[in-house]
């Protein structure tokens, strides 16, 4: 197969600014390569650049529509850019690390459901880059039926991205990129034979899981969890369809028991807060219990124990309130030590309760960040059997995520829009949440709490708490998506 003299020129040009390197490489597949390329060069070279955004567009076949355009990141970005000022075309930016603060969008731009958009990547493998691209935009409503490349390495990226639906469409080939060398005098054949016999073994590298794979479904986890309420908290939100977590903050425990009655149907969890309860009375544990066995939700009660183990072990079995007796789970800062662990553990483990550490708050300017979160979860790790998981906010951040997919990860500050209130708390949708952020369970109060109808909000709360679950959903579970959809559309 001939190459043409401008394509000829463009591969002299990359390899001319070292964009085409020859030894041995580590991949991002994990697989050593004898040649390596390295286009992050480019960005020095306008005129190369402008160049390769032209011929990108130029290779696409006639049949090809888009609305608009996105960047794999970061290195083809710039090409993107280019592409969308040159064709007076869209441009949508896919975030790799979705912040915590501002929108938390995980993708940026202006677009309209449904619209198609055109992946634009500078290098393809396996197409691993391009499918975790794919994955949001696609999540977010949008089409993604083709993605263009500036080269094909040719080991299996394109049948990759065919079983997931992307056309994939490549201005250079790497064999035809080592022929041109060879040919013009900057390989020799010795180098060449042994790229093609590299490239002839490799022909098909697997995308990793994790890209396949957004997460692991409840029903999975809950066989992973090794404690008894942790695997039941799972269960219990795969059989209601549900990862919604009431925050009952109101006055008085008879308006708790009451908006129990009516959002349990709902919900996989109740969080209290029994101490600002002032008509509390030592029959309202039995009471709430009575609710939640009827509903089939769990008792939280966010008591964020802080002091030393053996002062938490009294105040989670004695007092007026007698927590250990009525709650499913409670929670606990660190900040006294994994001791303050010990203690709950020493009373709670017997019962089969269960602990959520606080890794992570909700408030404007808290502290719970960076080394502390990380230490909330070493803690973690080293009492899987009683910890069964944390308080977050954003924990696909976090360093090293996703953590143990044993361990759930629950946010509050969960509304419909984002925003805040007068007292530094920070809001986010159930979609950011969930999809973006890398949770299990939203935790809403005034939403549900304020509404006309809790009962009416709670449903709507649960339905798109769901919805977002599923967008992370497994493969695996197609069938039961299917089944899912259908019933939604025809109740």
């Amino acid at each position: 197969m001939t190459t043409s003299p401008s394509m000829e020129s463009l591969i002299l040009q990359l390899h001319e600014i070292s964009a085409v390197k020859f030894g041995n490489f580590k991949l991002k597949s994990g697989i050593s390569s004898p040649i390596y390329i390295d286009l992050r060069l480019i960005v020095s070279y306008p005129s190369l650049l402008s160049q390769i955004s032209q011929n990108l567009i130029s290779s696409l076949p006639a049949s090809t529509r888009y609305d608009v355009v996105c960047g794999v990141p970061y290195t083809a970005l710039p090409i993107a850019t280019c592409v969308s000022v040159s064709h007076n075309t869209p441009m949508l930016m896919r975030r790799k690390e979705v912040k915590d603060y501002g929108t938390s969008k995980s993708i940026e731009g202006t677009f309209v459901k449904d619209q198609t958009c055109l992946i634009i990547e500078d290098l393809v493998t396996s197409g691993a880059s391009v499918l975790e691209t794919a994955d949001p935009l696609r999540a977010a409503g949008l089409r993604v039926e083709d993605a263009v490349v500036l080269i094909d390495r040719e080991q299996g990226g394109r049948e990759n991205l065919s079983e997931n639906g992307i056309r994939l469409h490549a201005l250079i080939r790497l064999t035809e990129m080592v022929r041109v060398l060879r040919e013009k005098g900057k390989v020799e054949e010795d180098m060449e034979r042994v790229v093609l016999t590299f490239l002839e073994e490799n022909r098909k590298v697997a995308v990793p899981k994790a890209v396949k794979v957004k997460g692991l479904g409840f029903g999975e986890r809950a066989k992973m969890a090794k404690n008894a309420t942790g695997k039941r908290l799972f269960e219990v939100m795969v059989e209601k369809e549900s990862n919604l977590c009431l925050a009952a903050d109101v006055g008085t425990a008879k308006e708790l028991l009451d908006l129990a009655e009516k959002v349990g149907p709902e919900i996989c969890m109740l969080k209290t807060h029994v101490d600002i309860l002032p008509d509390f009375t030592p029959d309202f544990g039995s009471k709430l219990r009575s609710i939640a066995d009827k509903h089939n939700f769990l008792i939280f009660e966010d008591r964020k124990f802080a002091d030393i183990g053996n002062t938490v072990t009294m105040q989670y079995e004695g007092g007026i309130f007698r927590i250990l007796e009525w709650a499913d789970i409670v929670n606990a800062h660190i900040i006294s030590g994994p001791g303050i662990v010990d203690g709950l553990k020493l009373k709670g483990l017997p019962r089969g309760r269960g602990l959520l550490l606080l890794a992570e708050m909700s408030s404007a300017g808290n502290l719970a960040t960076g080394d502390y979160t990380a230490a909330a979860v070493k803690i973690a790790e080293s009492h899987s059997d009683f910890v069964i998981g944390f308080i977050s906010v954003n924990p696909a951040s976090w360093p090293g995520a996703p953590v143990n997919p044993a361990f759930i990860q629950a946010t509050p500050g969960v509304q419909m829009v984002t925003g805040g209130d007068a007292l530094g708390q920070q809001y986010n949708t159930p979609y950011s949440v969930i999809y973006d952020r890398g949770s299990d369970i939203i935790i809403v109060g005034r939403g549900i709490i304020k509404a006309a109808n809790p009962a009416e909000a709670a449903r709507e709360y649960r339905l798109q708490g769901w919805d977002a679950y599923w967008l992370n959903a497994p493969k695996a579970h197609a069938c039961r998506f299917a089944n899912w959809w259908m019933h939604k559309l025809f109740a």
